[in-house]
């Protein structure tokens, strides 16, 4: 069974009809300064036959007649084969809104929700209404006419609906004759009133419900050329390499440091990468999120969310956004901590060299559970080292001090891992957290992420 709609679109012709006889005057006498009365002439919808009997009986043989008044009914509405189009045409049309703001109870400067309305071919007709004038005397007949009558020359337009893609919203009303009196021989002593009965037709269409959707982001796009289903192409991450091609709209770009994303042009070069342990610093650039995102449609601050996709996760990290008062440049990213990695070590109190620093020669005094990560070797050959108590350890190491036997010991050693050893360690001076993969020490999530890395959710 087909699905119910309806959307009073007869009716609001209807309505914009009657405002146009709405609010029009007659005298009726003068008042004792010899000015005219005047008198506001109301509009109602009824045909002729039920009006008069309102009028006449009112349900009480006691009432006079009430006059002057207008009625309007609809007297046909035909099918118009002559404007008759392609029935199977569909138009689609892309809408963009400006973004309301609730606290101001306005329109702001940036976009808001994004839009796709497909419209079908509305059916055409023609809608015929008689309108009568009611008067009690002839006067009052020719003051509504020569009133109304200069309207329709030979129409008057007529709107139904402010909604700017309503193409069915536009009409003209032209006139379509005239009788000026109902009165005929008189029969008997009845005074009946006399009615003045207006012809209109106007040209409509009734439309089928729009098809509306809503605009997302494609903020990556996965081409597959892999024999094998779509689905599967695009859920499976073990495709051989060159099989898939991930794809960001412009080529951008972003910046991971601490809570802040930065968008980024695609020729911005990754230095210092992401395979090492120092931080970047924040570019010099001329693109703004507001720009990259009205793109997406509105943005929820504190429920939009951005995904990014780091090659040494199996999942996607994933955050809040909201836009950076200071420097539109800048998002604040608030990451959900379940979708980052856990420290599989105890943290390091910070990044050292130790041929150039140590305890008590740029670093404080040797306490007891004080942690370094070493980016050079102790007691190698032919290093110059600052005194470690005779330590022995390498580049990538991690040294701990313990109290108990007065000397630093290595806590991680890099040499006796495997291929496959997966470590985190977070530096509590910086609270950068680290990863050690492929034996080296490199930054876990946060620098740089390519096209294709990062997505969108509105």
């Amino acid at each position: 069974m087909a699905e119910f709609f309806y959307d009073n679109q007869i009716r609001r012709f209807l309505l914009q009809f009657a405002k146009i006889f709405s609010n029009w005057q007659v005298t009726k006498g003068k008042d004792p300064a010899g000015n005219p009365i005047l008198v506001r002439v109301p509009i109602m919808y009824g045909d002729s036959s039920r009006q008069a009997a309102t009028i006449i009986a009112n349900n009480s043989a006691s009432n006079l007649p009430s006059a002057p008044l207008i009625t309007y009914y609809i007297s046909a509405l035909e099918y118009d084969q002559k404007r008759t189009q392609d029935p199977t045409y569909t138009e689609v049309i892309n809408v963009r809104q400006r973004a309301y703001n609730n606290e101001t109870q306005s329109y702001d400067t940036v976009q808001g929700q994004a839009f796709n309305v497909e419209r079908l071919m509305p059916v055409p007709y023609t809608l015929r209404i008689n309108v009568d004038l009611w008067t009690t005397n002839v006067n009052q007949k020719l003051e509504l006419v020569e009133q109304l009558g200069t309207l329709f020359n030979p129409a008057m337009e007529i709107q139904s609906t402010d909604n700017f893609i309503d193409w069915t919203s536009l009409t003209v009303v032209y006139q379509d004759g005239l009788t000026f009196s109902s009165r005929q021989i008189p029969q008997g002593t009845g005074n009946p009133i006399d009615v003045l009965t207006w012809k209109f037709y106007m040209p409509i269409w009734i439309s089928t419900p729009a098809k509306l959707k809503k605009f997302s982001v494609v903020g990556k796009i996965i081409n597959s050329i892999f024999a094998t289903k779509a689905v599967d192409d695009i859920q499976d991450e073990d495709l051989l390499l060159g099989t898939r091609r991930k794809v960001t709209p412009y080529g951008y770009k972003v910046l991971l440091l601490g809570n802040t994303l930065q968008v980024l042009p695609e020729a911005t070069a990754f230095y210092p990468g992401n395979n090492n342990l120092d931080l970047p610093a924040n570019p010099n650039t001329d693109i703004y999120w507001s720009s990259v995102l009205n793109v997406a449609g509105t943005i929820k601050p504190g429920i939009s969310q951005i995904w990014l996709q780091n090659p040494f996760m199996a999942t996607d990290i994933v955050g809040t956004i909201v836009p950076n008062p200071n420097d539109d440049r800048l998002l604040i990213y608030n990451i959900d901590p379940d979708t980052l990695p856990q420290n599989t070590l105890d943290p390091v109190d910070g990044v050292i060299n130790p041929q150039l620093t140590g305890p008590n020669a740029g670093l404080p005094g040797s306490v007891n559970g004080c942690r370094y990560l070493l980016t050079d070797n102790i007691g190698s050959p032919g290093s110059i080292t600052v005194s470690w108590g005779g330590l022995i350890a390498h580049a990538n190491d991690i040294i701990e001090y313990n109290a108990g036997a007065s000397a630093w010991v290595v806590s991680f050693n890099s040499l006796t891992t495997t291929p496959t050893t997966l470590e985190y360690v977070t530096n509590l001076t910086t609270n950068v957290q680290y990863r050690f993969v492929d034996g080296t020490w490199m930054k876990s999530y946060e620098g740089w992420y390519g096209a294709g890395d990062f997505s969108i959710v509105i």
